[in-house]
């Protein structure tokens, strides 16, 4: 009896993991090609055209009003769907009504800010806060570390596949070091008793598996803020020690923010954003500081000078030149 074939989702779901895209990633995939299909009242994608897909574009800018990144991310989706699933990529001469950038300004806290907000977190979140801060990595890129990835010696961070699937270097703060040291012997020790459990071992992409046969158990492929949970990982039910979530770094952030009563939208990515505008302040070169923080473009990092130009200290008011 020949096996059932699987539904599509789930052959969309098993392409995206094999490879290796993120979890949010996966689920937002997901969410849009279903969103997609159940938008042209259930017709199976094969049936549709290039037009059904602009029209789909132009209703989530028009009465869906979404932002252009969300609509991005519904195109990349359907793409993948296209490309990936059901080999029939399409042209992308699209002729849809794009959707509006919004313009936010960047929130940036001041040194003082700052400060509050670290001595209000402890433990690992402290740590990662520090690296957000000190460092100029993303949420998702400090959590990815590896024990390999830092270079005591040189006093450096190397981060592995960052946004755009770049790997680029930074500095690893003087002040981190001692602390960093200390928690990685916390980390191996919980790795040892790991292995002595018949455990021990941390997802590595398919490539970097066939590569190093051996090196999920190794400790310097070890996560260096680990979960506390040990799960069974999503492709083969093996289980793994993953890194630690997000959200716990989000809602430490949002808690010590709180408790310092900073009256501004304080997130995880803002130790990033302050991190960027002080080393402008500093007068560092902002060909340096794009590259700490592994723009592609200059014009990313520009936005930073935005900010330095329109604080209300770099305007100085009329009725203050009277004096």
């Amino acid at each position: 009896m020949m096996p059932k074939p699987k539904k599509l989702l789930d052959q969309v779901r098993d392409r995206i993991r094999t490879k290796q895209y993120a979890v949010k990633t996966e689920q937002a995939y997901l969410n849009w090609i279903k969103r997609y299909i159940q938008f042209h009242d259930k017709r199976h994608p094969r049936e549709l055209t290039a037009e059904d897909l602009e029209t789909y574009l132009t209703y989530l800018a028009v009465e869906g009003k979404v932002a252009a990144s969300t609509q991005n991310q519904a195109l990349s989706a359907i793409l993948f769907l296209y490309k990936e699933v059901l080999d029939m990529p399409i042209e992308t001469n699209f002729q849809f009504i794009g959707a509006k950038k919004q313009k936010r300004l960047t929130v940036v806290l001041t040194n003082q800010e700052v400060q509050q907000v670290l001595d209000r977190m402890v433990g690992t979140t402290k740590i990662i806060g520090q690296l957000l801060y000190g460092s100029g990595l993303r949420v998702s890129e400090s959590i990815r570390l590896r024990v390999q990835n830092i270079d005591f010696e040189q006093g450096q961070i190397l981060v592995r596949d960052g946004k755009g699937a770049e790997d680029r270097i930074t500095m690893l703060p003087e002040v981190l070091v001692e602390p960093l040291r200390e928690h990685l012997i916390r980390v191996k020790d919980l790795h040892q008793q790991d292995l002595k459990n018949g455990h021990g071992r941390v997802f590595l992409p398919n490539a970097l598996a066939r590569k190093y046969p051996h090196a999920e158990t190794k400790w310097i492929w070890q996560y260096i803020f680990p979960s506390k949970t040990i799960t069974k990982s999503r492709s083969d039910n093996i289980m793994q020690r993953h890194h630690i979530s997000p959200s716990t770094v989000q809602l430490a952030v949002h808690n010590a923010a709180k408790s310092a009563q900073i009256d501004k939208h304080v997130t995880p990515h803002t130790f990033r954003h302050s991190f960027a505008t002080h080393l402008l302040e500093a007068g560092y070169d902002i060909r340096t500081v794009q590259e700490l923080l592994g723009h592609k473009n200059v014009q990313t990092t520009m936005i930073y000078t935005h900010v330095l130009n329109k604080r209300p200290k770099a305007v100085r008011s009329p009725l203050d030149n009277m004096n």
